[in-house]
């Protein structure tokens, strides 16, 4: 589980924008220091920098962790796990944010915003957040992602 108060760096493409400003104000309120990394208005934008940009902030441990958010969430997080170390995962439902972070270590949470309505979003954003890895032989595979992930950079 992370601490009561978490770094959560969070972005958007325009397609997530109004879910996005809503979670910043939930977060907030619970005491979470968030980040906002973009995008600031409905204008359409594209998500990969941003997603990236998510990535990056908890690679480089300026976040505990991510949520990238768009239309589907398929493209950000996509984006998002272009970053080395990062475990962005889908997730448009309870089960699925459990699993993402106590099976997988997943370090970012990732959104469809024309999937998943405020209150849904809300729940999942808890539900990642109040998640511990429980290790065992996840740390085996998640191992094993990151020997693949060495391997691919490698090649």
């Amino acid at each position: 589980m992370l601490d009561v108060m978490s770094r959560i760096a969070i972005g958007a493409d325009h397609a997530g924008f109004l879910l996005k400003q809503h979670l910043i104000e939930m977060l907030v309120a619970l005491g979470h220091d968030v980040q906002d990394l973009g995008t600031h208005s409905q204008e359409s934008v594209d998500y990969p920098p941003i997603c990236a940009g998510v990535g990056r902030a908890v690679r480089d441990g300026n976040a505990d962790v991510g949520v990238v958010l768009g239309g589907s969430g398929q493209g950000e997080q996509l984006a998002a796990n272009k970053v080395r170390g990062v475990r962005a995962a889908l997730c448009n439902d309870l089960y699925t944010a459990r699993m993402a972070r106590e099976h997988n270590n997943a370090n970012v949470l990732s959104m469809g915003a024309r999937v998943v309505g405020i209150g849904l979003a809300e729940e999942i954003v808890t539900m990642f957040l109040a998640t511990p890895f429980a290790g065992g032989r996840h740390e085996r595979r998640v191992a094993q992602l990151s020997e693949i992930e060495q391997e691919e950079a490698d090649h």
